[in-house]
């Protein structure tokens, strides 16, 4: 295949057009439940159904890069100048037979195209919730605001990009790792939305201290690193660097390359001289990930500790829930490693660092909220105090 080709725009519309059916679907459902309610109700439950199906998306984008379906169509958007592997049965069977353990088969052919059309039909989705955004906003100044749904609308066509750029590529580690983070970031902000939208059903506010609500962010924070860090492991398959635990390769410390395998840009599988990245950098790589595991999982026991402290309903409900996922990221993980790496145990491990920063994110905005309805209410109390002192002193005088 000739460079000119690795990016074909031919099949575009048509794969646009697969997407695009397929967010008919949850719109119709939308639609069906919603279709009396108000505008907000309607945006709101298409905010939901989006975040939903954009969690799924992740899932899948993980079970596309750990099939190694990466590569399946080794073009894009389609596949072999094709809107699908139908209509590259041929490419795909020559292909196949010229290299049987190879990166192109029909099987993964479906599997890299199955994952393009669902982007697109989520990014048909977010299309419509900022257009609805904006309809809202002209309606009344009091919807949610549309530019986070324009922002999301543009994130997501950054996040197309870089799926562009995975392929085109070759599965350059750096773009891979970067495609997942903006997989996790879209999350995020959909997340923000769905609490935006709560007008006629806010939950109890979450009342957290000034100390409480940055020990959050320090924990999402760090929750990113470490989700890059997991990215950088299963993008160089280094996960079986260390089939043993807690030691890895029977010691506490084996030989670690940490210069080749922290080199950010190389291609897959190349050190940093441009050789074959050494075992040892695999090494590094994987034991960098374990040791922010434990650092993650340190501060998310602080922060339950705290939350549970700190004594209200609420806050004993979120510790709950975190810890819950702790425990799901802590099986999942170790399962990775003394399982051989299985694959629903992979899936499941990206799914829980998924799901962490969605619910951290909800949480922050909820705090963030709940801050906001307290300031608007000690400046209410303040206007009310100094008109009645106003109005006495009218009184005095006259």
């Amino acid at each position: 295949m000739s460079p000119s080709s690795l990016i074909d725009l031919t099949p575009l519309a048509q794969v646009v057009l697969v997407g695009g059916l397929l967010s008919l679907l949850p719109l119709a459902w939308v639609w069906f439940r919603h279709g009396r309610g108000g505008g907000n109700s309607k945006l709101r439950a298409l905010t939901l159904v989006t975040l939903f199906l954009t969690f799924d998306l992740v899932l899948f984008g993980a079970f596309t890069r750990l099939t190694d379906s990466g590569l399946g169509c080794p073009d894009w958007p389609g596949c072999y100048g094709n809107a699908s592997p139908l209509g590259a049965a041929a490419d795909i069977h020559a292909a196949q037979s010229a290299m049987p353990t190879g990166p192109v088969t029909r099987g993964k052919a479906w599997i890299e195209m199955i994952h393009r059309y669902l982007a697109t039909g989520v990014g048909a989705l977010i299309v419509v919730m900022t257009i609805a955004s904006w309809r809202e906003r002209r309606k009344t100044q009091q919807s949610p605001s549309p530019w986070w749904p324009t922002f999301t609308l543009f994130w997501v066509c950054l996040q197309g990009a870089f799926g562009a750029l995975t392929v085109t590529m070759k599965l350059y580690p750096a773009v891979v790792t970067l495609h997942l983070l903006g997989g996790i970031g879209l999350l995020a902000l959909l997340a923000v939305q769905t609490q935006n939208t709560r007008q006629n059903e806010r939950p109890a506010p979450l009342l957290l201290s000034h100390h409480l609500y940055l020990g959050v962010v320090a924990v999402a924070a760090l929750s990113v690193i470490q989700i890059v860090l997991g990215g950088w492991v299963s993008t160089n398959y280094a996960v079986l660097a260390c089939t043993d635990f807690p030691k890895c390769q029977g010691s506490w410390w084996p030989p670690m390359d940490f210069d080749h395998g922290f080199t950010v840009l190389r291609e897959l599988g190349a050190g940093k001289d441009g050789g074959y990245l050494p075992f040892a950098a695999l090494t590094a790589i994987h034991m960098v990930h374990r040791i922010g595991a434990a650092v993650v999982f340190t501060a998310m026991a602080l922060l339950v500790w705290r939350l549970h402290a700190d004594g209200q309903a609420s806050t004993r409900r979120w510790a709950h829930i975190i810890t819950a996922v702790a425990v799901w990221q802590l099986i999942s993980g170790l399962s990775n490693v003394v399982l051989g790496w299985p694959l629903i145990a992979a899936v499941a491990h990206t799914g829980g660092a998924a799901a962490l920063i969605t619910l951290l994110t909800v949480m922050l905005t909820r705090a963030h909220q709940a801050h906001q309805v307290g300031q608007v209410f000690e400046a209410s109390q303040v206007d009310s105090v100094q008109r009645a002192v106003r109005t006495q002193s009218s009184r005095a005088v006259t």
